[in-house]
């Protein structure tokens, strides 16, 4: 008497169906070839028996692990769990699961971890570098041979394709609104200079402030809530005290907050505040604050879809038509008005 194993193999499936092997290898991977009445028959007994294709064998075989590795800086940033949630969507789509690792924007770190996902065959790589100038990153990239797509920063000349919110416009969209409430000390807060997003927010914030004939006043000093407070506390004691805030994340954002009420400075009577990025409760402190805000869903869910286009036309071969883009591609942002600015909404 035939024993069956405890996890039906595909001979299994072939023998019950009364169909070879190929056939039911061909109805797993999408029923080429295979006439309707066969195709019925032979998913009736994989659903029947339960049959799950072994997926190592199939990467073994060069087949796809089904597998794609995203790398953030951390899962706890609510931008980066919103953008991980989207990825996912897209990769349930293709039949694939997310991996998601975790570099807390540490270059070495980040390596160890696309090594790891290498060595497990995932199929492609989501990536938000640590460092946007790692050439030698950039290498070891092209060198894994798969698909990449670098999402809300980018690692400049390598040639991978790369989505970002539009940070440039973004910050002089706010600075331009803040100037024309009449402020013109306004001082641009923030930290980790070395990053490409707060590098373009910078850049915007000057551009606006020196078309205008301002003096631009930043300091890049914040990593947390006491060198926010040490910031803006010294600047308060000075003879002349900026008279708004435009923060280039959010987390400064809530540090400034914090630290003007500490101080009962009132916002926006002695100190307009305007922050860069949303967050959960933005709009239900008081005064509500007002922000840039990005389309973080969107960054996720874009930069996933190009990698599965790249990814699938591997497998169609160099005759199939990607879609043309020119990257890196910039999503708009969106000043969301409060009272914080100086707005009576």
């Amino acid at each position: 008497m035939h024993k069956s194993h405890p996890h039906p193999t595909l001979a299994e499936v072939a023998r019950k169906a009364r169909v070879g092997t190929t056939t039911v290898s061909r109805v797993i991977n999408g029923g080429e070839r295979v006439s309707p009445d066969t195709l019925k028959r032979v998913q009736a007994v994989i659903d029947q028996l339960g049959y799950m294709p072994n997926q190592a064998a199939r990467v073994l075989k060069g087949e796809r692990a089904k597998t794609i590795g995203m790398v953030i800086p951390s899962i706890a940033d609510p931008f980066f769990a919103s953008c991980a949630e989207a990825a996912q969507a897209i990769a349930r789509a293709h039949d694939s699961l997310l991996m998601v690792t975790v570099t807390n924007n540490d270059p070495r770190t980040e390596m160890e971890n696309l090594n790891i996902l290498t060595r497990h065959r995932t199929d492609g790589l989501l990536l938000a570098p640590a460092n946007y100038q790692n050439q030698p990153l950039a290498e070891s990239l092209h060198r894994m041979g798969i698909p990449v797509v670098t999402f809300d920063r980018l690692i400049v000349n390598s040639g991978i394709p790369s989505v970002l919110a539009d940070n440039f416009n973004g910050a002089r969209i706010a600075t331009e609104h803040l100037i024309s409430h009449g402020y013109s000390r306004i001082l641009c807060l923030g930290g980790e200079p070395t990053l490409y997003t707060l590098r373009e927010r910078l850049r915007g914030y000057r551009l606006a402030m020196q078309h205008k004939g301002l003096v631009p006043l930043v300091d890049m000093s914040v990593k947390d809530y006491k060198s926010a407070e040490s910031a803006i506390e010294n600047l308060l004691a000075t003879g002349k005290p900026p008279d708004a805030i435009f923060t280039l994340k959010n987390s400064t954002t809530i540090y400034a907050f914090e630290t003007l009420q500490k101080f009962k400075v009132p916002i926006p009577k002695s100190i307009a505040l305007l922050g860069y990025d949303d967050f959960e409760l933005a709009s239900a402190l008081r005064p509500a604050i007002s922000v840039i805000q990005q389309p973080v869903e969107d960054i996720g869910r874009v930069a996933a879809e190009i990698l599965f286009e790249n990814l699938l036309s591997v497998g169609k071969g160099k005759n199939h038509e990607i879609k043309k883009r020119q990257y890196p591609i910039k999503l708009e942002t969106k000043l969301v008005l409060r009272q914080s600015c100086g707005c009576r909404l």
